[in-house]
């Protein structure tokens, strides 16, 4: 039995020195290999991120969120024009991208080029007409500016035909002037000025209930830019005449004042009948 043993041993010993010692050697390379993969493995899970501190610190995390909702809370506009200016998910596949230099803030509000223009146009016409009217030799009318407004015009007509009733009228009662408002629009002298008689109340001479005056060329039918102040005015004071016009003496209605809002709304009827049935055109003899 020990001889038996004693074999056994002996060949044990010849097998594990007859191994081959590259064989051997691979062996262990491979598992030393194997060992430093893994310790490789093991420092980088453990590697902190780059310009980190390694693990985040949760009360730091938790103050850099409420410093966020605090500034969103102080400045939602702020939050909005950022939100606005992100382009939107489809922006990169049309290549759109935001304008170089553009601004954040809202440009200031400005007029359209066109009533820029109209607005230049009016307020050189009027300041024209303001000059010829204080040249005219005879003291046909003079103008008054409203709260020192180029736009808004108190006109007093100070001449009519001295043989008319309406002349007398003037007298009897020392009326020195009839006066009148006119009003520009923005887009003169393309359309016309609203003119309404303010004082005295008159009666008849196309002078209607508020002071509205029934003249075609007061109409944008009838409007010519060409028209001028005076030249309107000198058409006002003959038409007094042709329709007759008289100063009201009655207690009633002569102490009961002209309303703006009763001659718009008058002139506006009047028009709306006229383009209905037309305007009726004197004679040339009638002037």
């Amino acid at each position: 039995m020990a001889t038996l043993l004693r074999k056994i041993g002996l060949i044990r010993l010849h097998d594990r020195d007859t191994e081959d010692p590259k064989h051997h050697h691979r062996h262990q390379g491979s598992l030393k290999g194997s060992n430093k993969g893994n310790q490789k493995n093991s420092s980088n899970l453990h590697r902190p991120c780059p310009g980190g501190s390694g693990e985040a610190n949760p009360a730091e995390v938790k103050h850099r969120q409420l410093e966020q909702s605090n500034k969103e809370r102080q400045c939602p506009a702020a939050t909005a024009t950022a939100a606005a200016d992100k382009p939107g998910p489809g922006a990169a596949k049309e290549g759109r991208a935001p304008a170089a230099g553009a601004s954040k803030t809202p440009a200031p509000c400005q007029l359209p080029p066109n009533r820029q223009h109209c607005t230049q146009v009016r307020s050189r016409r009027l300041m024209k007409e303001l000059q010829d009217i204080r040249k005219l030799s005879e003291r046909f009318i003079t103008v008054e500016l409203v709260e020192d407004s180029l736009f808004d015009w108190n006109v007093k007509l100070h001449q009519l035909d001295k043989d008319s009733t309406l002349w007398q009228d003037m007298k009897e009662t020392g009326t020195e002037f009839i006066l009148l408002n006119l009003t520009f629009p923005d887009n003169f002298p393309f359309s016309p000025p609203f003119m309404r008689v303010l004082s005295p109340r008159l009666e008849n001479g196309y002078v209607l209930d508020g002071g509205a005056i029934c003249m075609e060329l007061l109409t944008p039918r009838g409007w010519s830019s060409a028209y001028t102040v005076e030249a309107v005015m000198r058409q006002f004071a003959a038409s007094l005449v042709k329709g007759q016009g008289r100063i009201c003496r009655k207690a009633a209605k002569s102490k009961k004042s002209f309303s703006r809002k009763e001659a718009e709304a008058t002139f506006k009827s009047l028009v709306k009948t006229h383009e209905k049935y037309g305007w009726v055109t004197p004679p040339v003899s009638d002037g």
